[in-house]
């Protein structure tokens, strides 16, 4: 799977990193961008994954786009998981980050992912019940250390009232910085002490499934809005926290109905 996502960034990604043309971008839903390197790489990483015979199923980000009825029962079953290139809107300007992600789910569980980094070549990867690595090494989440917790919180897609609600209720108890726009930069960032907990709105499995996986088996902790357990297909929400102390810490702060902050019955409808 490696060498799999390794080749494509080289190929088909990086050649077109600030060497996109006018025609090479398009907007495939308001505010959301798709360049001719997500396909190509989604097309790649298809047809490489088809190739491993397992009989899972294949959902990638660009193909549920055309046939949302992909993500029909996507928490059932074998299924592999694509996101091409995550933060696409970062690629498309110029900027970084952006990654890969590739995950392997069973009945809504992650099992096996990977996160690669196109432009630095760091790649993180977990197998469930195996630990987690980065770069081959060990992966163990840590904290920042500093006594006020550092999060980045994805809530751009709440209501702007709502958003604003939010970050003023946490701005009293954590150092809040902006968010990469790329959560195959978000969930390393948590395990390797750069942010303390992310939370995000949105839950498009492609997005969470890899990540998720990498920062548990490194010892992190990831629940959905109701404080269960991430699996594929929730849709409740994501908080995410190097640890146990932390993501208690981002709970009651922002998912208690006494903090006054996130009621579930408000950002759930």
């Amino acid at each position: 799977m490696t060498t799999l996502m390794q080749g494509i960034a080289a190929r088909v990604v990086m050649p077109r990193f600030r060497m996109l043309a006018d025609g090479d971008v398009a907007e495939k839903s308001p505010g959301e961008v798709v360049t001719i390197a997500d396909r190509e790489a989604e097309l790649r990483l298809h047809e490489g994954l088809a190739a491993l015979g397992l009989g899972a199923r294949i959902v990638g980000e660009e193909a549920a786009e055309v046939e949302p009825a992909l993500l029909d029962d996507v928490g059932q079953g074998l299924v592999w998981l694509i996101d091409p290139l995550d933060g696409t809107a970062n690629f498309a300007r110029g900027d970084a980050p952006f990654g890969m992600m590739i995950a392997l789910v069973e009945d809504g569980v992650p099992i096996e992912g990977w996160l690669l980094d196109p432009l630095t070549g760091r790649l993180c990867h977990a197998a469930r019940g195996k630990g987690a690595t980065c770069d081959g090494v060990r992966l163990r989440a840590r904290g920042t250390g500093r006594a006020v917790p550092v999060a980045a919180l994805g809530t751009q897609f709440l209501a702007p009232h709502r958003c604003a609600r939010v970050h003023a209720h946490a701005e009293r108890e954590l150092d809040l910085l902006p968010i990469p726009r790329c959560a195959a930069e978000s969930y390393p960032r948590v395990a390797l002490g750069v942010n303390d907990l992310t939370l995000f709105q949105r839950t498009l499995p492609w997005d969470h499934a890899a990540g998720v996986l990498v920062l548990t088996e490194a010892g992190g902790v990831v629940t959905d809005w109701h404080r269960q357990p991430y699996r594929v297909g929730s849709g409740t929400g994501v908080l995410a926290a190097a640890d146990d102390r932390l993501w208690r810490i981002g709970a009651d702060l922002l998912l208690g109905h006494e903090a006054g902050l996130i009621a579930l019955e408000d950002c759930l409808s």
